[in-house]
Formats: C-alpha cells, structure tokens, sequence
C-alpha cells in the first residue's frame, strides 16, 4: 500500500499538535509524559517536534488524557492557526 504524500494543511495542523501538546506538557518531561500516556518517549519526540503530521487517534487521545485536554479542545487548538494556539488552563 502506497501511503500519499501529507498536504501543507495536514503538516501545518501536525506542527500545531506538536505545539499544543509541548505546551500542555509544560515543566513535565517526555518521559514522564510519555509513561502515562503508554507511548515511547520518542514517540512524543516526533509529535512534537512535527516529525509525524498525523499520529494515530488513540496516540492522540492518550495524550490529551496524560496532559489533561479534552479532544474537543486539542481539535478546536489544531484547527486554527499557530499564533492563536493556548492551552485553557495552562
């Protein structure tokens, strides 16, 4: 199966993730994160930093519930453009 190339959209949205995810995770390290969530700590590395644009759903979810997001809010920050992203309660 021959995965299509990501659009602009989808990197830039992947990019934000990442933001909003480094964000959240504040003063707490990958690791620690990471542990909480079950996914390795590289893992997150990729995520935030933009190196997978579009990590799995239940990575996702995983994280938002180790960081304490609603997906409503993750999705509602995703969606918009990089210089609007915050973290309600952060």
């Amino acid at each position: 199966m021959v995965r299509l190339p990501l659009t602009p959209e989808e990197i830039e949205r992947g990019k934000r993730l990442g933001a909003l995810l480094r964000l959240a995770r504040g003063e707490r390290s990958m690791l620690e994160v990471a542990l909480v969530a079950g996914v390795s700590p590289e893992t997150l590395r990729k995520i935030e930093t933009g190196r997978v644009a579009t990590p799995a759903f239940s990575t996702i979810a995983a994280l938002a519930q180790a960081l304490g997001l609603s997906l409503d809010d993750v999705w509602a920050q995703i969606a918009v453009p990089a210089d609007q992203v915050t973290v309600a309660g952060v």
